[in-house]
């Protein structure tokens, strides 16, 4: 016998003693309808008060928030002020600061300073009589003194030192409700009303500033009394019949009301009934011809098929079992192969995101950093300037009055003041870790090397019980970097490694060659990696995430000033590298400094200049200098040397007199100058009208790079003697 025929037997033998029964089911239907139409009212007013409760949370979270901001805990109200009006998350919502006994400190609904009311108008005060201070309250409806509307306050407690100092009180107009009322797309023929614990209505789905305020009814109150939830039967506002069901709002003790009249609750179970019945009879006549049609599929196998579906649609493993049907066994094999590719592809995609999530992370962050380094870099590279050319005065002024005079005492002074600004220039040349990098500057070194001779400089700020160790490959690569900068880096961190081990540990310097692929942060090729590694108290990620900012410092104040890690992270990116920080809280914390490998050759040693009074220099110098005191200087200096000095104060003035047929055998001019032709500009000009011609240029500090062939860049300030030596050899080259 076919399965069609079987259940073509079966649903007869049911459906026949069935439709006899369709009377009473249709009753049972009507009465279970009703039941779940009252069910499903209750759930829709149960979750309504629910989202009540959630609006009240958000608002509670801003004030908790608020609670704990810093400009509170030092009593600037200023700034708590406007942090308080940015945070208000309407303009119908006021952030309010009493004191203890009620006092207004501060009101956004009024400019600071204002005069405010000098008690409450809410029953806050009642309320934490009952529940406590130390809790959130919210309190009941009432008007607002300031603006007149219906309004309700949340208030939260401000502890300070572990006490509770303030009260933090946000008031919101109850008509704000009116939109989470909107939201909820209740049927027009119901009537939902929030209500505060008094019974008066803070907002309703109709007519919510005719009924704003008003108290419900007694019957309902007394429902109210006598449970957290409900329904009973009564008249609403409008005098229609009708069933009320309610619900409590959690911790604000408010209720929700929704009011449906009978008439529309019975007609959905009527409807119910009347479908069901039509429904029954139509089955006695269907039957036979859906059990023919339907009849040749097998119920099991559909069902397994079912939940194989189920499976698939919720990202779960289809396991695979025969049927012994071909057709279905098809569709099962291959959903179940579906559910392997998907689950491949779900987990490649979740690894995708995730690694797309933290390169874009690292690259905000990135952006951020260098943003602000750019900034200070601005800051630092003007105040360097003008300090350079201060010292270039200075430097070339003590050299002259070296020469002046042979009394001992005043060269003892002349040679303090000298040892004074070699360290005014080394500081100014700290300033200058956070601009540009400066061609003059630039030095390709061997970093075995200079590691050797930084470590006296950090083994001179470690404290007893630090043991310091260095180890440096063989054949390391060179790099090109500014010296004195890369001797600054090392020495912060020398310093935060011994700041971070008060009592005592390791401190490992170590450099290596390495290839590297291209990351979000540097690219890719040949890197010399130097790691500073210290045993101390290490980072926790919040102050590791902003340690690399500039002035961001967990020392005391006077202590740290927070420059330590920018700086070396300044100087890593200047020299076309990076820095890569990572730290554990109590295990320490390790910095690596990838500096980029150098093809150029190893810079020779600086040495020693020869005395201007052992110089005897020849030839006519074009000098082009806007800073009086600088021209005076160096004009007098070069001249002591033997020079024929002629003076230019900008470089529109240096280039009329070279088109008025100046002779010269060198061009020495300062590159930042005001008017339109600075000192590169100069110095381009120069090498089209008059190739051949030597030109040097002078920097204190400049955002713009001078690669011109042929032409020499000094940093200033620089020795006289070095000058003289140098536009003299230039001179006679010419």
């Amino acid at each position: 016998m076919r399965i069609r025929t079987r259940l073509l037997i079966l649903i007869l033998a049911i459906l026949v003693p069935t439709f006899s029964a369709a009377t009473l089911a249709v009753g049972y239907v009507y009465l279970e309808e009703r039941r779940a139409q009252e069910n499903s009212v209750k759930e829709a007013v149960r979750a309504f008060a629910l989202l009540v409760d959630n609006e009240l949370e958000i608002k509670e979270g801003i004030l908790r928030a608020l609670a704990s901001s810093p400009s509170l805990a030092r009593g600037d109200l200023e700034e708590f002020y406007r942090h308080a009006k940015v945070l208000a998350p309407t303009p119908d919502t006021s952030i309010i600061l009493t004191e203890p006994d009620g006092r207004q400190l501060l009101n956004t609904r009024v400019p600071l300073g204002s005069p405010l009311p000098a008690r409450r108008a809410s029953n806050i005060a009642e309320l934490m009589e009952t529940r406590g201070a130390d809790r959130t309250l919210v309190s009941d409806l009432f008007k607002s003194p300031l603006g007149g509307q219906h309004d309700f306050v949340v208030q939260v407690p401000v502890r300070i030192d572990g006490r509770i100092r303030h009260f933090l009180n946000m008031g919101v107009t109850a008509a704000s409700l009116q939109q989470l009322m909107a939201e909820q797309r209740f049927p027009a023929e119901w009537v939902a009303a929030i209500i505060d614990r008094q019974g008066k209505i803070v907002a309703r789905s109709r007519d919510a500033e005719q009924y704003r305020g008003r108290s419900v009814s007694s019957a309902a109150l007394r429902q109210f009394a006598a449970g957290s939830e409900g329904a009973f039967k009564g008249r609403n506002m409008a005098g229609t019949p009708a069933r009320g069901f309610f619900s409590t709002v959690p911790d604000a003790g408010w209720r929700v009301l929704v009011s449906i009249p009978q008439s529309e609750l019975q007609r959905v179970p009527v409807h119910a009934a009347t479908y069901l019945a039509g429904i029954m009879a139509a089955l006695l006549v269907l039957s036979v011809v859906l059990t023919r049609r339907f009849g040749r599929r097998a119920i099991g196998p559909i069902e397994y098929l079912g939940r194989s579906a189920e499976d698939l649609g919720e990202g779960r493993e289809v396991a695979y079992a025969p049927q012994e049907i071909v057709e279905i066994d098809v569709v099962a094999r291959r959903m179940a192969e579906a559910s392997e590719r998907i689950r491949r592809a779900q987990a490649e995609l979740e690894q995708r995101v995730a690694e797309a999530v933290t390169a874009s992370e690292q690259a905000q962050a990135a952006m951020m950093r260098s943003q602000k380094m750019e900034t200070l870099g601005r800051l630092t590279g003007g105040i360097t300037h003008e300090f350079n050319n201060l010292l270039q005065t200075l430097t070339t002024a003590l050299q002259l009055a070296a020469l002046t005079s042979n009394q001992p005492k005043v060269q003892s002074l002349i040679d303090t003041c000298k040892r004074t600004v070699s360290r005014a220039t080394a500081l100014t040349g700290q300033l200058g870790s956070f601009g540009r990098l400066q061609d003059a500057k630039l030095s390709t070194v061997a970093p075995a090397e200079q590691l050797r001779n930084s470590l006296q400089l950090i083994r001179n700020v470690l404290r007893q019980g630090i043991e310091l160790e260095l180890s440096c490959e063989d054949d390391l690569w060179p790099v090109t970097v500014d010296p004195l900068q890369f001797d600054l880096a090392l020495l912060n961190l020398g310093i935060n490694a011994r700041d971070a081990m008060p009592e005592g540990g390791r401190l490992a310097v170590s450099a290596r060659n390495c290839a590297l692929e291209p990351t979000v942060g540097r690219g890719g090729g040949d890197y010399v990696l130097v790691t500073v590694t210290d045993t101390g108290t290490g980072m926790a990620p919040e102050v590791l995430a902003r340690a690399l900012d500039p002035f961001f410092t967990t020392k005391e104040p006077g202590k740290g000033s927070g420059l330590g890690l920018a700086q070396a992270y300044a100087f890593a990116t200047q020299s076309q590298g990076s820095l890569v920080l990572s730290s554990t809280p109590g295990q320490g914390t390790r910095v690596e400094l990838y500096l980029p490998r150098s093809i150029l050759p190893l810079s020779p040693l600086p040495g020693r200049s020869a005395q201007l009074e052992e110089m005897h220099a020849s030839g006519r110098i074009l000098f082009v200098e806007d800073d009086a005191l600088v021209r005076e200087a160096v004009t007098r200096g070069l001249e002591e040397a033997g020079f024929e000095v002629l003076v230019a104060p900008d470089g529109e003035r240096a280039l009329a007199m070279i088109e008025a047929g100046l002779d010269i055998d060198v061009a020495f001019s300062d590159i930042v100058m005001p008017g339109k032709i600075s000192g590169i500009d100069l110095a381009g000009i120069l090498r089209d009208r008059r190739p051949g011609l030597p030109v040097v240029l002078a920097t204190g500090y400049t955002d713009q790079r001078a690669t011109m062939p042929g032409v020499q860049v000094l940093a200033k300030p620089y020795e006289i003697g070095q000058l003289v030596e140098l536009l003299d050899g230039l001179s006679r080259q010419a």
